[in-house]
């Protein structure tokens, strides 16, 4: 089972849908002509603007960035970061960063479809995403893409955001602390059930003060390590730039790479990141009190430059700084350890990251669970799946998880896939409005 899942998860992230990622920001990026890049500012000023008081959601729309953010700031920026230079060598970074640029393009018309697209349940409540914008968007012929999206999502979120961040988290601890990874998990799920039972409005109110402090400190002891080291900035930036174009060479423990796989493992690894194309912060962003969805989509192509421009280029910079990476450690130890060899206790500001990283992670991706549970099965399975992914949590502590890796990994791209084909079949109506707005600038 774990070999055949192993061949179906390679297959999924494969070429086809690594070009297809990368080849969709690249074309909305040019459809939308520069906007991401060049109204970068209006961007930042719209997460504090004054909401409509006609406007539909259920928070505000600097909640809404942080519970997409929460999502996404994790252990890909701790791990994920360390993979990709462990596999794909330092070029990888690159990669990364031109998978964000890109990727901002693609968040763009994400939370643009997802207000535009939304709609009210049973409850009237305000619910979208891309099983809305493939629905109420396009033609009936493609309504089966919402309903794989929807189940992939629904069980994705078990495994990507719930199980494998509660394992990492409470061995992180065990190994630092002692304390049982059964007791971690027991704590944890806790303190994620006071958080979701209250719903989107709960959880929006955690992460708008969560996200900015763990955010903060993440990177503030990031910089001062840099800083510290800054005479050997340009030499780790030319390293990046060359290796992505030339490869890496074996040295030490590290067995080299090659320019394929640095941008393999690159873009993947920034996707995984910060999620762009994968179609999970549109369902954060469709509760935001607005009904502009241009403004929106301004505040949604904030993530992979914070995520990733941002916080991944920190963690790789501390790496390989340190010279760690050449060698045998990989994920989130190498980053511990990279971080302790430059400042003595600096593995605490991995360690302290990664929990609260984590547990962002959990609440955040429990929202999306629920709504693609939702779309399918309808209102009435919203608390008893709340429930099964707060009992899940103290047993994904405790056991090995490498399958359910594996099945999350597959899911994932199976919402990509059909969210990325309604991005561009849906791509005319993101530009059009978009350049309806630019003219009023320019007036």
């Amino acid at each position: 089972m774990h070999d055949i899942l192993n061949l179906i998860s390679s297959f999924i992230w494969g070429p086809f849908t690594l070009i297809l990622i990368l080849g969709t920001g690249i074309f909305l990026s040019l459809g939308l002509k520069g906007f991401t890049l060049t109204f970068i500012v209006v961007a930042f000023r719209q997460i504090f603007s004054k909401e409509e008081k006609s406007s539909d959601g259920e928070i505000s729309s600097f909640q809404s960035l942080t519970t997409a953010l929460s999502a996404t700031v994790g252990t890909g920026n701790i791990a994920g970061v360390a993979t990709a230079i462990f596999v794909g060598g330092p070029g990888a970074i690159f990669w990364m960063w031109v998978s964000a640029i890109f990727g901002m393009a693609t968040k763009f018309a994400e939370a643009f479809l997802a207000i535009k697209f939304r709609e009210k349940n049973s409850h009237g409540e305000t619910v979208g995403g891309p099983m809305y914008y493939i629905k109420n968007g396009l033609s009936q012929r493609y309504r089966i893409f919402a309903y794989i999206f929807a189940a992939a999502g629904m069980i994705a979120a078990l495994g990507i955001g719930n199980g494998v961040q509660v394992n990492s988290v409470s061995q992180v601890i065990h190994n630092e602390f002692g304390i049982s990874v059964l007791s971690v998990g027991i704590f944890i799920s806790i303190l994620v059930a006071l958080v979701i039972l209250g719903g989107i409005k709960s959880i929006g109110k955690i992460t708008s003060t969560l996200v900015p402090f763990m955010s903060i400190v993440y990177i503030f002891g990031g910089l001062l390590i840099i800083v510290f080291n800054s005479n050997e900035v340009g030499y780790v930036f030319n390293l990046i730039i060359t290796s992505a174009f030339n490869g890496t060479a074996a040295a030490g423990g590290f067995a080299g790479a090659t320019v394929w796989m640095a941008l393999r493992y690159g873009v993947a690894r920034g996707v995984f990141s910060n999620e762009a194309g994968l179609g999970s912060s549109p369902i954060a962003h469709a509760a935001a009190n607005t009904n502009n969805p241009v403004k929106q989509g301004m505040i949604s192509m904030l993530e992979p430059l914070i995520d990733t421009l941002i916080v991944c280029t920190i963690t790789a910079f501390v790496i390989l700084l340190s010279n760690q990476w050449i060698g045998e450690l990989n994920g989130a130890v190498l980053t511990a350890s990279s971080f302790e060899y430059l400042f003595e206790n600096g593995k605490y500001i991995v360690i302290f990251g990664l929990i609260l990283f984590s547990f962002s992670t959990i609440i955040g991706w429990s929202y999306y669970g629920e709504k693609c549970a939702e779309f399918l099965f309808g209102s009435k399975i919203v608390t008893p799946y709340r429930i099964l992914w707060v009992l899940i949590i103290p047993l994904a502590a405790t056991i090995e998880l490498n399958l359910m890796w594996l099945i999350a990994d597959i899911m994932n791209g199976l919402m990509s896939i059909p969210n990325l084909l309604a991005l561009i079949l849906l791509a005319p109506v993101v530009f059009t409005k978009t350049q309806e707005l630019k003219n009023q600038f320019k007036a």
